[in-house]
């Protein structure tokens, strides 16, 4: 192992970095009074978004996760309607279909991009074709195969809702990420490659879709001279304080594309002759915003390792590693790093919903073995992709703030854990 000093100070997944425009916007709303959810600033970063991704319309909202609430209602997601969903990706992907009390369908992930696979989606249209809505998200900032699910979608008069909550800035097939849907949504969470400290968007192209999330976010009112209420609302509006911090950032988010990528090809060239690989995508057609580095082990060099829900273990193994060991070695070094998101159809809120993988459906509760996350020197024998996935990969350290010298000694971490 390499022989070296936990790090002072916490090195971060990713944390925010604030640049000081920010603070002058959140001045300016406090010197003006405009400190609730309306102003100049909101109006602004919305504008902001739209240049940037080429939407026509943008609504701030109090986070991602509410953005993707109201464009499942817009798609009129109705109890027991199925929604088909990536199965690889953080629960607020999921959790708003249930909000409206419909019914995920999870779809497994293909190895180039570890996103929703096409050719699962398409099993998933055959056997469920009246399927009203399509969840896609887009991984640690690399775009989905967006045409081809697309295409899918219009098929199948399905409505597509792109979730982009990781992905601003990324392209794919030379747009942005965020216009593929007819609703599509980014966060603006702490950690994401722009931050407001809270908050997210819904974006889409369509006037009168716009108008109807901006009533509903703020507990929609009616056009009457006292608080009239003819339908359900929803205190989602995002605040004018917040949404200066997130004016500020916009005017970095070049550089901070630039700063992950060259984070991303570092770790690339470092890890060089081990037994792992990045997380892929597609180069003729995607440029991803690089938001985490992440690395996948081969499943020859995996050891033992042994996961329940809540707890993990590994069998030390002579030139082999696994997720478990990496991660608590880095915290070892007072350094983060994460397992990569654990896919839906294991959570067990989710055991019992239907999973569509390229060859087939089953419900989890067949697949009991999975979900306790047992894997061995057999990662071959995973059924999923997203499993597979779960099971051998991670998320590296990738703060804009990291310097080259603390990334080439997280390099040395990792290369220490596969010594013989």
């Amino acid at each position: 192992m390499i022989e070296t000093t936990p790090f002072e100070t916490r090195l971060w997944l990713s944390s925010p970095t604030m640049h000081g425009d920010e603070q002058q916007y959140v001045k300016k709303a406090f010197d003006t009074n405009w400190v609730s959810t309306v102003g100049e600033n909101l109006e602004q970063l919305e504008e902001a978004v739209c240049r940037q991704v080429g939407c026509r319309y943008a609504v701030a909202l109090a986070s991602g996760t509410a953005a993707l609430h109201l464009a499942v209602k817009l798609a009129g997601i109705k109890p027991k309607d199925k929604v088909f969903c990536s199965d690889l990706t953080f629960a607020a992907t999921v959790n708003p279909v249930m909000y409206e009390k419909g019914e995920p369908v999870f779809i497994d992930s293909e190895y180039d991009t570890w996103n929703m696979d096409p050719k699962a989606l398409k099993q998933a249209f055959l056997q469920y074709p009246d399927t009203k809505a399509v969840i896609v998200a887009n991984l640690y900032g690399t775009p989905a195969k967006l045409t081809k699910i697309r295409e899918l979608c219009d098929q199948h008069h399905a409505i597509l809702i792109e979730d982009a909550a990781e992905s601003l800035g990324a392209v794919y097939c030379g747009r942005q990420t965020g216009t593929y849907g007819t609703y599509n949504i980014i966060s603006f969470n702490g950690n994401k490659i722009v931050t407001c400290s809270s908050g997210g968007m819904l974006l889409t192209n369509e006037e009168e879709a716009a108008g109807r999330v901006r009533k509903w976010s703020t507990q929609s009112r009616e056009n009457a001279p006292w608080y009239q209420h003819e339908e359900t609302g929803y205190n989602y509006r995002m605040s004018n304080i917040v949404a200066g911090i997130g004016r500020g950032q916009m005017q970095h988010l070049k550089e901070h594309i630039e700063r992950k990528e060259e984070i991303y090809f570092r770790y690339k060239k470092g890890l060089e002759g081990l037994p792992i690989t990045m997380n892929p995508y597609p180069q003729e057609t995607a440029k991803p915003n690089f938001w985490l580095s992440c690395m996948l082990i081969d499943s020859s060099a995996m050891c033992r390792q042994v996961r329940s829900d809540t707890e993990a273990l590994y069998v030390k193994e002579s030139g082999k590693s696994c997720p478990t060991e990496i991660l608590e070695t880095l915290a070892k070094y007072n350094a983060e790093g994460r397992p990569i998101w654990k896919p839906m159809h294991l959570q067990p809120t989710y055991h019992h919903n239907l999973f569509i993988t390229a060859k087939k459906e089953y419900k989890n509760i067949m697949k009991k073995d999975i979900c306790l996350g047992i894997q061995k020197n057999n990662s071959d024998k995973i059924s999923d992709v997203s499993s597979d996935l779960f099971a051998r990969g991670l998320c590296l350290p990738s703060d804009i703030k990291m310097t080259k010298q603390q990334q080439e000694t997280v390099i040395q971490i990792v290369r220490g854990c596969f010594e013989k």
